[in-house]
C-alpha cells in the first residue's frame, strides 16, 4: 500500500469536541477531507452549522452534536448515539479547553472544579466510552489536545496548566491500557496559534514582538497548521505511535 493511501480515513467515524471553530475546526476539516465522517461538538448550534456547511462545501461529511462537554451525561449520550447511528467510533479528538487567566488565590473551589470538569474530566469520560467501542473493533485513535503550557508555567495562569498536564497523564495511561486492543492514544501540544479566541492577543504589537523573540519561526501559528498533526495521529501512518505528545509550537518550547 502506498504511504499516501495510509492517510485515508475512508469509512471511519470521528468525534471532535469544540469542532465548530479554531483548532478544532481545522482538525475536523482535515479528517473529513481524508474521508472520515466527522461529528462536531460545541455549545452553539449556529457555529456548528457554519462549520458543517464549510466541510460539506469541500466535499466532506459532517454532523453536529450541540452540547457543553462539562455536562458529562450529555457527552456519554452523544457517544452512545454515534454508536447507534454508525455502529462504530474510530477517532476521538478531545479538543475543548476553557481558560481563565488568574492567580490561584483568585479562584474559589467551585471555579476550580468547573474548569477541571470542562478541561479534564470531560476528556476522561469521553475517552473511556470511546475506547470501549474501539476495543470491540480492535482499532481506534484517541487524540487529546493539550498545550505546551502543561510543561511550562507563567504568572496568573494557575488552573489551566494543571488540567493540561492531567491530559498528558491521561493519554499515557490510555496508551498502556488500550494498546493491546489496537487502540493508540496520543496528544498534540499546540503553542501560540492565532485562533478566533486569541485574536486580540495575536494582533497585539507586544505579543507579535513576543512571538518573534520566543518562537524560532518568529510568528504565531496559523490555525490550519495544526491539521497535519491531527491527520497523522488519526491515520494508519501513525499505527506504531502510542503514548506520545506531538508538540506543534514552531520551536517555542525548546528555545532558551
Amino acid at each position: 500500500m502506498s504511504i499516501f493511501n495510509r492517510f485515508s480515513l475512508d469509512g471511519r467515524v470521528a468525534l471532535v469536541t469544540g469542532g465548530g471553530r479554531g483548532l478544532g475546526f481545522e482538525m475536523a476539516r482535515a479528517l473529513a477531507e481524508a474521508g472520515a465522517h466527522v461529528v462536531l461538538t460545541g455549545r452553539t448550534a449556529e457555529t456548528l452549522d457554519k462549520a458543517i456547511a464549510a466541510i460539506a462545501k469541500a466535499g466532506g461529511k459532517a454532523q453536529a452534536a450541540a452540547f457543553d462537554v462539562a455536562d458529562i451525561d450529555a457527552g456519554r449520550a452523544v457517544v452512545a448515539d454515534i454508536r447507534k447511528m454508525h455502529g462504530r467510533l474510530d477517532i476521538l479528538v478531545n479538543n475543548v479547553g476553557a481558560r481563565d487567566r488568574r492567580p490561584l488565590a483568585a479562584f474559589d473551589d467551585r471555579e476550580i472544579l468547573d474548569l477541571i470538569r470542562t478541561d479534564l474530566l470531560s476528556a476522561i469520560s469521553l475517552s473511556r466510552d470511546a475506547a470501549e467501542i474501539m476495543k470491540e473493533r480492535g482499532h481506534g485513535r484517541l487524540i487529546a489536545v493539550t498545550s505546551i503550557i502543561g510543561d511550562m508555567a507563567m504568572p496568573g495562569d494557575a488552573v489551566y496548566p494543571v488540567a493540561k498536564q492531567g491530559m498528558t497523564g491521561l493519554v499515557r495511561s490510555l496508551a498502556v491500557e488500550y494498546g493491546a486492543f489496537g487502540v493508540t492514544s496520543n496528544a498534540i501540544a499546540p503553542g501560540m496559534f492565532a485562533t478566533e479566541t486569541n485574536a486580540a492577543l495575536s494582533e497585539n504589537p507586544d505579543m507579535i514582538a513576543f512571538a518573534r523573540r520566543r518562537v524560532p519561526l518568529e510568528r504565531w501559528g496559523r490555525p490550519e497548521e495544526i491539521a497535519g498533526a491531527a491527520l497523522f495521529l488519526a491515520s494508519d501512518t501513525a499505527s506504531f505511535v502510542n503514548g506520545h505528545v506531538l508538540t506543534v509550537d514552531g520551536g517555542m518550547s525548546v528555545r532558551m
